[in-house]
């Protein structure tokens, strides 16, 4: 079967200018078939070349306006509009050359099979740079998702950077001798903030899971021919002994007097109920149901965007206060929980408690407590 050619023709023409005896040289391309139009399109590009002498050709009128008769501009053998002065003709064989380039551009598209067309595309997308892709999916892909989670994300960018000694690394370079390489990196890569030292393996281990992810990105949205993502192996992590909550200790936290009153009751809350930190601090009245004698949470996670329908006892349900407005907050004014480790830790330490305990420490337990 042929393959039907859009014979596109490009032709230098002329426009007057409206301030001075002068035209503008530019270049029309029709027609050109663009994927979104319907109808095929007119493209202009001038040139920011003008001439004032060009010849007029008297036996080839114009599109006239009006009273006042135009002809068209007097071509050559090779059709380069002809000029008085050597400038201006200078001028205009400038503009056949790019004409000259344009049409060859629209002549040899047509040529192209699809397979070439994507090649082309591909081979385009190579030179696109990973770090400013990583960034882009970073600020796109987790709009909505927990600040820690952008924090871990933004912190493995600045890794890719530090890793590659500058802010590039074009998609050409991505391959396994180089993913490799910044497996072996971020194993010993430096903490970030004021901290000092070498990160935990653990937080190696999330952070080179996050650079998987975005290698697995970059094949679905076609940067990578091939999903390297799956063919490097993560970093094991380490198990880790949790510390958790006694009935004992819980008790005596409980009687004990904490001097930000509403850090207490969210922490014996998130005892009770297993909930995280940003889960309370964003609980809102319209999510605490009563019915009759039961009382019943009904939320989104913030973490794994899951909707709980979670049954609280009575005692739970008490250290949320007087029921206000479905709108405020239950734990109003609960601080974030970089401001809370030292009133936490002032209250843990006037219970007696010597080992060092967080507020994530408390939803390892889910037993009542007695007051």
């Amino acid at each position: 079967m042929r393959k039907a050619l859009p014979n596109t023709k490009v032709t230098v023409k002329l426009r007057k200018s409206e301030y001075a005896d002068e035209w503008y040289l530019y270049i029309e391309a029709y027609p050109v078939f663009v994927v979104t139009k319907k109808k095929p399109q007119r493209v202009r590009e001038y040139l920011n070349r003008s001439i004032t002498t060009p010849i007029w050709d008297k036996s080839h009128t114009a599109r006239t306006t009006g009273t006042n008769k135009s002809y068209k501009p007097k071509r050559d053998v090779n059709g380069v509009i002809i000029c008085k002065t050597g400038v201006d003709q200078e001028s205009c064989i400038y503009a056949d050359n790019v004409r000259k380039l344009r049409q060859r551009e629209y002549d040899n598209a047509a040529l192209y099979t699809d397979s070439e067309t994507e090649q082309a595309t591909q081979n385009e997308r190579s030179q696109t740079n990973f770090i400013v892709y990583f960034k882009k999916i970073t600020t796109e892909r987790h709009k909505r998702s927990s600040q820690s989670i952008i924090v871990n994300w933004t912190r493995v960018g600045e890794l890719i950077v530090l890793f590659a000694g500058a802010p590039v690394i074009l998609f050409s370079q991505m391959n396994l001798k180089l993913i490799e390489e910044f497996r072996r990196f971020i194993i010993t890569a430096p903490c970030g903030g004021n901290k000092s030292g070498t990160i935990s393996q653990n937080t190696a281990a999330t952070y080179f899971s996050i650079f998987k992810a975005a290698l697995k990105q970059a094949f679905i949205d076609g940067y990578l021919t091939i999903n390297l993502s799956a063919k490097v192996k993560g970093i094991q992590e380490q198990v880790s002994r949790r510390e958790h909550l006694t009935v004992e200790e819980l008790n005596k936290l409980a009687v004990t007097p904490c001097d930000r009153p509403i850090l207490k009751r969210a922490a014996l809350f998130s005892a009770l109920t297993g909930l995280r930190h940003c889960d309370i601090q964003k609980l809102h009245w319209s999510e605490v149901q009563t019915d009759g004698d039961n009382h019943i949470l009904n939320f989104t996670q913030k973490k794994t965007k899951g909707v709980e329908y979670m049954p609280i006892s009575e005692q739970a349900y008490n250290l949320c206060g007087e029921p206000q407005e479905p709108s405020t907050l239950v734990f109003e004014d609960l601080p974030d929980p970089s401001w809370i480790s030292r009133p936490l830790e002032r209250w843990i330490k006037a219970a007696g408690i010597t080992r060092k305990i967080t507020f994530h420490c408390g939803r390892h337990i889910n037993l009542s407590y007695a007051v």
